[in-house]
C-alpha cells in the first residue's frame, strides 16, 4: 500500500514553476525532430527539474537525462520530482558549474539542453555553456536553448522589454542576450546554428549542431 502524500518526505522539497507547465509540450514539439538518435541529454540549470521529468519521458529519442544545477534546493526538487518518473532514464541530479570549466561529465551526452538559463546568468555562464559544448560534445551532437533573445530587424515584445528590465533590477549581470551575439559565442566554440523557432509568449528555441 502506498503512504499517503503526508507521510511522503519529498514531497515537501519539490518546487513548481507555473511556466514549465506551460512551456514543457511545446518545448518537448520543437525538440523532438532535431534530437540525435539515441540522444543521452546533459541539462543545464534543470532548477525546479520539471522539464527533466517531463521531456525524458515524453521523448522516444531519449536513453539518459542527466539534470544538474548549482542550487542545493533545486538539485533536492529534481530529485523530489525524480521520484515520479515513469522510467529510469532521469538520472540523479548532479552539482555542475558552468563557470567552473567543469571536467566531463561522468555520463557522456549528444544532447546539451540549458532552458531559461541564458538570460538568468552572467553572460559569463553563457560562455562556460559553450566552452563545455567545445570540449565534450560530440561531432553532430547539438544544444539547445530555450528562452527570450533580442533579434536583429525584429522590434522587442513589450512583455520582455518589462522582463529584462526585471531581470537587471534584480541582478545588473542578468537580463535578455541579442541573438545575434549567441550565435557568435556559438561559431566560437564550433557550433553551427540548424534553426530558430518562434515559440508561445514571445520566446524562442534556438538549436545549434557541433561541426568538425
Amino acid at each position: 500500500m502506498s503512504k499517503p502524500p503526508y507521510m511522503q518526505p519529498h514531497l515537501a522539497k519539490r518546487l513548481s514553476a507555473p511556466a514549465a507547465l506551460r512551456n514543457r509540450e511545446p518545448i518537448r514539439q520543437a525538440l523532438s525532430p532535431h534530437l540525435p538518435i539515441p540522444a543521452s541529454v546533459l541539462e543545464i540549470a534543470s532548477g525546479t527539474g520539471e522539464h527533466a521529468l517531463y521531456l525524458s519521458d515524453n521523448l522516444v529519442q531519449v536513453t539518459c537525462w542527466q539534470p544538474t544545477d548549482v542550487d542545493s534546493t533545486a538539485l533536492e526538487s529534481i530529485n523530489a520530482w525524480q521520484t515520479d518518473a515513469k522510467t529510469n532514464k532521469l538520472l540523479p541530479a548532479a552539482f555542475l558549474d558552468v563557470l567552473a570549466n567543469p571536467s566531463p561529465p561522468l555520463t557522456p551526452f549528444n544532447t546539451l539542453i540549458a532552458i531559461n538559463m541564458v538570460h538568468i546568468a552572467p553572460w559569463t555562464a553563457t560562455e562556460g555553456l559553450m566552452r563545455l559544448a567545445n570540449r565534450h560534445l560530440p561531432v553532430g551532437g547539438i544544444v539547445y536553448l530555450y528562452g527570450p533573445y533580442w533579434q536583429s530587424g525584429v522590434d522587442p515584445a513589450p512583455s520582455n522589454l518589462a522582463f529584462d528590465a526585471s531581470l537587471r533590477e534584480r541582478n545588473p549581470l542578468w537580463g535578455i542576450r541579442h541573438l545575434d551575439e549567441v550565435v557568435e559565442l556559438a561559431r566560437c566554440n564550433q557550433l553551427h546554428l540548424k534553426t530558430c523557432i518562434d515559440m508561445p509568449a514571445n520566446n524562442l528555441s534556438v538549436i545549434f549542431t557541433r561541426t568538425d
